[in-house]
């Protein structure tokens, strides 16, 4: 399987411009360097489709951080945010951080999830919030960094 255009920037610095939606859980791990110690980062990238979605709690477990990531020019991938967080905060630890990413910003002109909606969105429920592009890879770094 192929890994989502984001995990794989940002794990392999990579792009496939024919890759498929997550029908599985994926996995990619990297090295990051945080306040000058080295983290082994583990990523798991599950399916947001909803004949996958009762396969994934289980995956929650453990998770410290969680990106709930959708595309900025389609809408109906947007309106499920608010069910993932819905689904992390039952399932997950309470301590798990989380933020919505809002993916693809290099397709501006075609948005559809307008960047203030998103914003006031994570500021309601306490998030973060980035606006990324795995193609130019505009703040992938800074998305994954964060988390």
């Amino acid at each position: 399987m192929a890994l989502s255009n984001l995990l794989s920037r940002f794990a392999q610095n990579e792009l496939s411009l024919e890759s498929k939606s997550t029908i599985g859980v994926e996995f990619a791990t990297r090295s990051i360097q945080v306040d000058g110690k080295t983290i082994k980062v583990q990523i798991q990238d599950l399916p947001g489709q909803e004949p996958y979605h009762s396969r994934t709690s289980a995956y929650y477990c453990g998770a410290v951080g969680a990106l709930l990531v959708y595309d900025i020019a389609k809408h109906l991938t947007y309106e499920n945010v608010e069910r993932w967080l819905k689904e992390l905060r039952d399932h997950a630890d309470s301590n798990v951080v989380i933020m919505p990413v809002g993916n693809k910003s290099d397709l501006h002109h075609l948005r559809a999830v307008p960047a203030d909606e998103s914003r006031a969105f994570a500021e309601e429920n306490d998030l973060s919030f980035i606006e990324t592009s795995a193609l130019d890879p505009t703040n992938v770094e800074a998305g994954f960094q964060t988390i």
